[in-house]
């Protein structure tokens, strides 16, 4: 996932103009732009969601395993394109692992603010490519929708 300049995390991507471009040729153009090294097929698509409001966009969503090599190249390439530290401010790995005290980790890492569908996008791209147990997953998801503990504590104290 990427830090974007806004503060909110989400994936790369852009808008395609379906006139010149299919999807995928969009995509890795848009992909090249910022990480230069990735190439992404049909075969990598998972799923669309249209936002509602004024500007109605149709994101689809596209995931693929990589080695972790392949990894590292694309955060140094990240790192080098024309948009870090204007449009993204960095790349960053999404914990797929909760703590002993059931918040560190992935339930902390939910609990950021996403864009658009990106959250959505993350949990659907785990579940259905197993990447986190489902039970896991659902005690993550879960643990973001309880207050945390002390919070009431804290917020007052500085009066």
């Amino acid at each position: 996932m990427q830090m974007r300049f806004d503060g909110l995390l989400g994936f790369p991507g852009g808008f395609v103009d379906r006139r010149y471009w299919s999807l995928e040729d969009g995509l890795n153009r848009v992909l090249g732009l910022g990480l230069g090294c990735v190439r992404l097929t049909e075969a990598d698509y998972l799923c669309s969601h249209l936002t509602e409001g004024p500007h109605r966009v149709v994101a689809h969503f596209y995931a693929r395993q990589l080695t972790l090599e392949e990894l590292h190249t694309i955060e140094i390439s990240a790192v080098h394109s024309r948009d870090h530290g204007m449009e993204v401010m960095g790349m960053v790995r999404v914990p797929l692992y909760t703590q002993k005290d059931r918040m560190g980790g992935l339930p902390n890492f939910l609990a950021n603010s996403f864009v658009g569908t990106a959250k959505f996008q993350l949990l659907f791209a785990l579940k259905i490519l197993n990447m986190v147990p489902e039970e896991k997953l659902a005690e993550a998801v879960a643990a973001t929708q309880r207050p945390k503990k002390g919070a009431i504590d804290h917020a007052g104290g500085a009066g």
